[in-house]
This record gives C-alpha cells, structure tokens and sequence, in this order.
C-alpha cells in the first residue's frame, strides 16, 4: 500500500474516518480465554498476527498498553501514527530496514513486562509468510506467543501484495485467537517456535496464499 501524501495530511484525513468505520463494526471474539489470563496477570507476550488482518486488531485492541512493530518507510510512519493514537507504542523497523534495531526494541519491550505484536509477513511480504524474527524476539524476551487473527463477513480488499483487508460500515468482525506457546532457547527452541508459529496461525487463519 503506497500513499504519496504527507504524513500529516494523511493523519488529519484518514485517522479520523477510520475511526468512524470502525465503531460500526460488530466485533466477536473467538478462544479470548487462550489470551485473556496472560492480559489480567500483565505477563509479557507477543501478538502474531498477519499484516491484511491489522486494521481491526489494532482497533480492537487499542489502549492496552501494546507495543507494535513497524516500518520505517514512509507507510510505516501513517501506521506509528494512527496506532499512536489509539494508544499504542511504536517499535521501529522491519525485516528489510532496521531489523536489529526493531528486534532489541521488541525484546525491551518484553523484559519491561509490555506486550508485542509482530506482522511477520511484514512490510512487503511475500503475503504470509512467516519471517523468524517475531519468534527470536520471544525467545530473546521471555514473552509467550498468541497467534490473533480477524475476519469480516464484508470488507474491501486493497490491491496490495498483502491484501489488505478493511471491513465495511457494520460489518461483522471475528476476532480468533490461536494456542499460545512458549519458545525454548537454543536453535533446537527457535526452530520448533517458528514451525509451531505457522502451525497455529495455520489454525486460525488457513492456508490462503
């Protein structure tokens, strides 16, 4: 998704009619009790999430004291923006500029006691799939994996490389959540984490490419 205008604009213009969108939307949730404990007990984890569906889900789960990881383009700048405002702090970097950096944030963020969320198909894809990163964070941090994934009954499709979804005026959102783990250290743990990662978004989420 390329915008070409200033991020001030795009901030004063689409910032306030996403907001307007999204009190239409009638949101369920799905298994909220795999997540919900870790949120009462503030214990530190990492939100996984693939990037089409993140619209609703930083909706959904704004002023929650969550940090997001995001790009450092221009577009990641819209994106710091308007999660700023819904309460979010803003991680940057991506897998292809400013890696390092984003994943030492991620990892503060998770020894700090503060919850993550990582779109690890990220910032260009290829549209799900799984860049190892988000599972080094968790090792690296000590933060427990929640797969999250929404649904629209009716939305728009942006003809994007991640096919960005927006759910239309009163649609009906599904929120998933997915079976937590945790991430064993070592390579043997970091490889086992990134196959249950795609394992279990594969649960919510299927398979589509």
């Amino acid at each position: 998704m390329r915008l070409r205008v200033p991020p001030a604009v795009a901030r004063a213009l689409a910032g306030p009619a996403i907001r307007a969108l999204a009190t239409t939307w009638r949101i369920t949730t799905v298994h909220e009790e795999r997540w919900r404990p870790l949120f009462e007990a503030r214990r530190p984890h990492v939100f996984l999430l693939w990037h089409e569906a993140l619209l609703p889900l930083l909706w959904h789960h704004r002023r929650q004291a969550i940090a997001i990881v995001v790009s450092e383009a221009r577009d990641g700048q819209y994106l710091a923006d308007f999660a700023a405002s819904l309460g979010y702090r803003a991680v940057r970097g991506s897998s292809t500029r400013g890696a390092a950096r984003a994943l030492l944030g991620a990892v503060r963020e998770l020894r700090s006691g503060y919850a993550v969320a990582f779109t690890p198909d990220g910032p260009l894809g290829p549209r799900r799939a799984l860049k190892p990163g988000v599972v080094a964070a968790a090792q690296r941090g000590g933060g427990i994996v929640v797969p999250l994934h929404a649904e629209a009954g009716r939305a728009w499709r942006l003809n994007s490389w991640d096919r960005f979804m927006i759910p239309k005026p009163g649609a009906r959102v599904r929120v998933v959540y997915g079976r937590p783990f945790e991430v064993a250290a070592g390579d043997a743990g970091l490889a086992r984490g990134v196959a249950d990662a795609e394992e279990r978004l594969r649960e919510i989420a299927g398979s589509d490419r």
